[in-house]
């Protein structure tokens, strides 16, 4: 597994019902993400620590 050759893409079981959705994927050392709609447009990764903050943030609801 590489950043250039994410695994395992998977979208949230709370949007199995949605059309805007993205997916996440996993690398050597963090994440990567799509849009589930479009997945030949590519993908954008975080490393480990990047993705960590940024679930934490959601969890945290510092988005609403």
């Amino acid at each position: 597994m590489t950043a250039h050759h994410p695994e395992g893409w998977r979208k949230s079981s709370r949007s199995q019902h949605q059309t805007a959705c993205v997916e996440v994927g996993r690398i050597a050392d963090g994440a990567a993400v799509r849009d589930s709609k479009d997945r030949a447009a590519g993908f954008v990764t975080a490393s480990g620590s990047q993705w960590r903050a940024f679930v934490t943030a959601v969890k945290t609801d510092r988005f609403g």
